[in-house]
């Protein structure tokens, strides 16, 4: 099984796509986004980046954990991973997210909305 996007509605009526791996584990999660419009292009957005390494910011949360952010090639962020434990964890993760997000199928939530 691939991996694919889920698409959801927040209690606050937001859009959010979860990026998911094959065994399900979320990989990348996008902000909100007012409409479903918004998600759905941030999901061909992610799906169009995710294959170019330059295009993910490797960082470190204030407790230390890495993380990294999927960017657009205007530079704004796409979505943001989990904290990660260790930096070799991290790498695992971006390459995940390199070899699902391009494609990956879109799995709706949202009733239509």
């Amino acid at each position: 099984m691939a991996g694919k996007f889920s698409l959801r509605k927040t209690d606050k009526g937001n859009f959010v796509f979860n990026l998911k791996a094959s065994n399900g584990q979320v990989i990348l999660t996008s902000q909100p986004y007012a409409d479903k419009r918004g998600a759905l292009n941030g999901i061909e957005s992610a799906r169009r980046n995710a294959g170019k390494d330059a295009n993910f910011e490797r960082r470190t949360a204030s407790n230390g954990q890495p993380y990294f952010v999927l960017k657009a090639a205007n530079t704004q962020i796409i979505g943001q991973s989990e904290m990660y434990s260790a930096k070799a964890n991290m790498e695992k993760g971006i390459a995940s997210v390199r070899r699902n997000a391009p494609g990956a199928p879109l799995e709706d939530l949202t009733d239509g909305s």
